[in-house]
Formats: structure tokens, C-alpha cells, sequence
């Protein structure tokens, strides 16, 4: 790649693309940083070794002193964000040599690891790399790796100017200089800094690395850890078809998964994640290191879970389960050390497998109390969004987040105020402070209305009906004929989920707000049925219990044609099961329509309309008996931790005629 650059570029033969650059004396033993005063210095130039600047294309003012190392960077490549790259021109700053034959102790570089961990802006990484006297080259690309972590936002730094600085421009000249004399390590972890800094690809520096990545690549002697932060970089650089990153597949695909250590490991999961593996990819070599993988979990500490179970859920290896599983186990452990951005990471990838235990629902009761008021937004957002989805009802955790929402819901976004709402609308739970966290979200609606997406808002607002709490004075606002175009115009327009959720709203207000005068839903946006396949307002009656239930009432009624199933009512519920009565309280056929004069709603609540670890109807069947109640109904729930504690024909007959007809005789047929 390297060469081909050379040829495609003749500007970079005139510069002595050598081996060994004459950059001076350099001192082996120490990393020595100066600065001569009066030396001329662009302040606006950003590229390394460069010659031209942004602002001037040239830098003409300093272009005698530039010399030969000087280099107007080159065109980027398309598919590399590069907003800006570093620059040094001679003699300017501090001067940064590289000790290669007296490395610094393995103690040294911990504690310089140590000491740049702690830094929390680049100024002070600056100030560090300025006051240590022996660095490796692998040090100071852990030093631009740290200003990557402070700067990096997206694709870009929150502070191009940082890359001005005298000190990262003299480390980044330096690492040029001595690119031949790095370790391969050094090379390719500094290569994959500068990506992260978003360097221009073609410029000096970056050339340089990547000409000595090739040629340390075809040596085949890179271990996995290296080959995978080449494979990161030229990623970065140029998207997976690059011909380096299927040289780096290649070997890898040689080595065996089973001896791999578990930093190793990881390294490949990440790199096939950024991604190499699309489209099936590599499936045999993921198969296999799913296998070691099972067999190490117990050994992973925070980062390494949360980056194991992130890769899992980009390649979306749903098969899987087994690594899944132990790396939950392994998660309990780790709870109260995972950072904020790990544990929302670890929550989501749970969700998206659609896996959680006891275990880990415990160790987040222990620790969610005392994280809610300092950790970040999104992961307060994502511990609540976990337990909605796992339709797990914790007393706990949702008090505790309740909590904190009176106090913290100013900095939230929209998004994060609705997550937390509708968890707690789908597992139909009111915190105690339930007053105080609903005028809060009634404030954020005034204040905050417009800002809103159009299905955030209507999620948010439907969720609070499942909790008994009416939103009447931002419904005429969603019934208005301005809101439902925009509705119509995101995303995938207005799918039968968001008309039923307008139809139940609507109904809502109708049943439990008589005294709503605002506009009403236009016919054309209601449905018919709350029911439907995949997500629905309605959860399908579990069929091994429902026909259990069904021969108990037929010896109970004495035939199958006393009472009607799955009847859709004309107010788009539907009942489990229908028994008609006269006036007299005798059962009518399910087909007489005349003289009906009470109607009884069976609800056979299977496990799937209850929370996983408590006997509380889920939100969306809360309200549906209780509209059913409101429309003239009789609601009989028929729970499964009663039912399946029967054990006999007679003891079920017995239990059906007590919930239906408890103040009549049972005749015996």
C-alpha cells in the first residue's frame, strides 16, 4: 500500500522516504522535550510534516524553514472522516526523543498508565508526557489513545485545536522520525491512535506507519492482540475491503482460539465487530472462539464483559445462549464496578438476547439505589428500560428511579423521560412518590411539548392511561389533525400499533374522563381490534390453560355452546371467553343475541400477562378489565397460580362455579 502510495504520489520520493530519516542526535536512554524561542510557528497549520496549512494552502511565510520536513498532505480517502490532522514544522516546540535500546521498567509504564488514566483533559495529558524522562514508543501512543478518549465525539474531536499543541505535534513528528526504529506494537497501536484522532490518511505520518505495518504484517510474526489493532486501523481508514484487513484475517484465521488469552480474545471479537464478519462471515472461527469463550468468562473483569457481550449483539450471534449465559453470571460479579457506559451496554445486550436471572436481578436491587442520583441519563434510562422489558417488577429499583426522576427528569432528554414512564406503564406500577413524578412529567410536557418526537410523545402519554393517569390537557394536541400528519410523516407512518394505541387512548378518555369536551379521533384512525400478531395492546391467551378452563366449563355448564371464545367485543377488546345471562340469571347459547341481560368476561390470565416475578397483571391487562368493567362487563380473572394448583376434575368444576356464580347452587348434570 505503502508503494503504491510512493508511486501515485512522486512529492513523497523528493521528501527521502528513507529508512533511517536523519532527524539529528538522538539519545537512546531518555525522551527529552525543548523548545528553541523566536522559531517561527503557523499556528493554523494542522498537518504533519506539512507544508501547506488549512488557511493558506502553502504556508508561505514558513515554507524556507520547513525544509524537508515539510509535506503538503494528500487527498483523504472517502470513506475516512478526517476533519483535521497534525502538523510540525522544524524546530518548533518540544523536541521528543524516543528511547528504543534503555526501555522503561515494566513499573514505569504501569505508573505512567496509571497517572494517564487519571487525566481528565488533554492539557494535563500534555503536562505529563512534558514531565516524564523515559518513554517507550508504546507509552506515548497510549498518550494519544488518552487524548482520543478525553476528544473523540462521533466522527470528530470536540476540539480540533487540540492537534495545535506544540507537545502532541512534536510526539506525532517524533513517532514519524523513528517509525522504522518502533516495536510493532508501538507501530500499530500508534497507527490506530491516529485514526482515532482522525489524522489524514495521507499524510506523512500516517504513511509511514502504515508502510510499516505492511511490511511487519508479511514477517508474520504480529501476535493476535497486534493483528487485530492493524485491523482496527485500516478499518478506519478504508472499511472492510481493505486488502490489509483480509491479510490480517488470514492470519489470524491460522491461529487456534483455544490458546488464545482472554485480552486476545476479546481483541478479535472487537475487530470482527467493527465490521469484518457481516454477511455470515467467519462463522466457523466464531463458533470456535464462542467455545473458548465459555470456558474463561469466570476469568473477565468489567471491560471485558461489557465489550464481549456488545460484540455478541453487533454480529448478533443469537446462537450463542451458552456464552451469553455465563457471561451473565459472570455480570453479578461486576455490577458495582462496571462503569456507567459498561452497564448500559451489558443491560442492552441482556435485552437483545432477551436473557436475565435472579442472580443479576438481585445484584442490580443492591446497587441500583445508590446509582440513580450520579449516574449518567442514559444508563439510569437503560436500568429501567431493562426491568420494563424483562416485564420484571421491582419495588426497589423503580422507587428508587422514581426518586430520582422528581429531582434529576430536567436533565433528561424526551426520550429518557418516556423510557422511564412507559416502564413503568407496561408493568403497571405507581411508585409511591407516583403524585410527585407525574406532575413532574406534566411540567416537562408544558415546558417541553414541542420538542418531543410525535411517537416518543404518544408512548409517553399512552403510557401513563396504563396507570390510571389521564394526560387530558395534551390530548386535544395529539387528536389534532397537525400532530397525526406528523405522525404519518416519521418513520414507517402510521403502522396498526400506533391506531390501536390512539384508539385505546381515545377510549380512555371517553370511559374514565366524562368530562372531556377537546376533539375527538376521526374513525378513519381507529381500529377494530386491539389485537394482532407480533406486538399488540393484547397478549394472547395461553392455549394449554385456556383449554383446561374450557373443559371445566363445559362440565360445569353442561355444553361447549353455553359460552363463546376469543369474542371481539365492539369496543376492540377481546374476551377469552363470553358467558351471556337473562334477566333471571340463567346461561343463555353464546349465539343468543336478544334478552341478554348481563354479560360475564372470562380473563385466563396465563404466566405472560403477569410480571416474571410477581402476581401483578401487566399494564396493558389492568386496563383492559378495567375498561371492560366500565363498559357493563362482569370481569372474572382466572389466574394460573390458582388454576394449576387444582389437581382434580371435581376440585376444577368446583373452582369455576366459586369465581362465576359464587352466590348460586350448583346443579350436577
Amino acid at each position: 500500500m505503502a508503494l503504491k502510495l510512493i508511486k501515485r504520489f512522486p512529492v513523497l520520493g523528493q521528501f527521502g522516504f528513507q529508512r533511517y530519516p536523519l532527524v539529528g542526535a538522538v539519545c537512546p536512554s531518555r525522551l527529552q522535550s525543548s523548545s528553541r524561542a523566536g522559531q517561527p510557528v503557523c499556528v493554523a497549520c494542522l498537518f504533519t510534516s506539512a507544508g501547506g496549512c488549512i488557511q493558506t494552502q502553502g504556508c508561505r511565510k514558513l515554507q524556507q524553514d520547513c525544509g524537508r520536513r515539510s509535506l503538503t498532505t494528500i487527498i483523504r480517502e472517502p470513506s475516512f472522516v478526517a476533519p483535521s490532522s497534525v502538523g510540525l514544522h522544524r524546530n518548533s516546540g518540544p523536541r521528543f526523543r524516543l528511547t528504543q535500546f534503555h526501555r522503561p521498567t515494566d513499573a514505569d509504564e504501569e505508573s505512567f498508565q496509571k497517572r494517564l488514566g487519571t487525566c481528565s483533559s488533554s492539557r494535563q495529558v500534555f503536562s505529563l508526557l512534558r514531565s516524564v524522562e523515559n518513554m517507550s514508543d508504546t507509552m506515548a501512543a497510549a498518550a494519544l489513545h488518552r487524548v482520543a478518549d478525553l476528544e473523540q465525539v462521533g466522527n470528530s474531536l470536540k476540539d480540533p485545536s487540540v492537534l495545535k499543541n506544540d507537545t502532541i505535534r512534536a510526539l506525532c513528528f517524533q513517532l514519524e522520525q523513528d517509525s522504522r526504529r518502533l516495536t510493532d506494537a508501538g507501530v500499530v497501536s500508534a497507527l490506530r491512535a491516529c485514526t482515532r484522532l482522525f489524522l489524514d490518511p495521507w499524510s506523512t505520518l500516517m504513511v509511514r506507519l502504515v508502510s510499516e505495518s505492511q511490511e511487519r504484517l508479511d514477517r508474520g510474526e504480529m501476535s493476535v492482540g497486534q493483528l487485530c489493532t492493524l485491523g482496527q486501523a485500516m478499518l478506519a481508514m478504508e472499511g472492510p475491503g481493505c486488502v490489509l484487513v483480509g491479510q490480517v484475517m488470514e492470519q489470524i484465521q491460522k491461529e487456534k482460539p483455544s490458546q488464545w488469552n482472554i485480552a486476545d480474545l476479546i481483541a478479535v471479537y472487537r475487530f470482527l465487530q467493527g465490521g469484518v464478519a457481516e454477511d455470515g462471515k467467519y462463522r466457523d472461527l466464531l463458533n470456535a472462539m464462542h467455545m473458548h469463550a465459555v470456558t474463561v468468562t469466570y476469568r473477565m473483569d468489567p471491560g471485558g464483559v461489557s465489550g464481549l457481550l456488545s460484540a455478541l449483539v453487533t454480529l448478533n450471534q443469537t446462537q450463542a445462549m451458552p456464552l451469553v449465559i455465563n457471561l451473565c453470571k459472570q455480570a453479578v460479579r461486576h455490577v458495582p464496578h462496571f462503569t456507567d457506559e459498561e452497564l448500559t451496554v451489558v443491560l442492552g445486550a441482556l435485552m437483545h438476547f432477551g436473557h436475565s436471572d435472579h442472580y443479576f436481578v438481585e445484584a442490580m436491587e443492591r446497587y441500583v439505589p445508590s446509582m440513580v442520583f450520579t449516574s449518567h441519563p442514559e444508563t439510569v434510562t437503560k436500568v429501567s428500560q431493562f426491568f420494563g422489558r424483562r416485564n420484571i417488577l421491582s419495588p426497589i429499583v423503580f422507587d428508587a428511579i422514581a426518586e430520582s426522576f422528581v429531582y434529576r427528569a430536567d436533565d433528561y432528554n424526551t426520550s429518557q423521560v418516556a423510557m422511564q414512564i412507559m416502564a413503568l406503564g407496561k408493568l403497571g406500577y405507581l411508585p409511591p412518590n407516583a403524585g410527585d413524578v407525574f406532575r413532574k412529567v406534566e411540567n416537562i410536557l408544558h415546558s417541553r411539548f414541542s420538542h418531543f418526537q410525535p411517537r416518543t410523545l404518544l408512548n409517553l402519554l399512552h403510557s401513563c392511561t396504563l396507570v390510571g393517569r389521564f394526560p387530558v390537557n395534551f390530548v386535544a394536541k395529539v387528536f389534532s389533525s397537525y400532530f397525526l400528519q406528523q405522525l404519518q410523516d416519521q418513520g414507517t407512518g402510521m403502522d396498526r400499533i400506533i391506531l390501536a394505541q390512539l384508539t385505546q387512548l381515545y377510549m380512555t378518555l371517553k370511559l374514565e374522563c366524562p368530562f372531556y369536551e377537546g376533539p375527538r379521533l376521526l374513525p378513519k384512525y381507529r381500529v377494530k381490534s386491539f389485537f394482532m400478531s407480533g406486538r399488540s395492546l393484547e397478549t394472547p391467551v395461553d392455549i394449554h390453560l385456556y383449554n383446561a378452563v374450557k373443559n371445566g366449563l363445559v362440565d360445569l355448564l353442561g355444553a361447549r355452546s353455553y359460552f363463546g371464545s376469543k369474542v371481539l367485543t365492539p369496543y376492540c377488546y377481546t374476551l377469552d371467553v363470553e358467558i351471556k345471562l337473562d334477566e333471571e340469571g340463567y346461561v343463555l347459547p353464546a349465539s343468543q343475541t336478544e334478552d341478554v341481560f348481563k354479560r360475564i368476561a372470562l380473563c385466563i390470565d396465563g404466566q405472560k400477562r403477569f410480571t416474571t416475578n410477581k402476581r401483578q397483571l401487566l399494564g396493558k391487562e389492568a386496563i383492559k378489565q378495567r375498561h371492560l368493567r366500565l363498559l357493563g362487563y362482569e370481569v372474572v380473572q382466572i389466574p394460573y397460580h390458582e388454576f394449576d394448583e387444582l389437581r382434580s376434575k371435581n376440585s376444577v368444576v368446583d373452582y369455576l362455579h366459586q369465581k362465576i356464580f359464587p352466590h348460586t347452587y350448583r346443579l350436577s348434570w
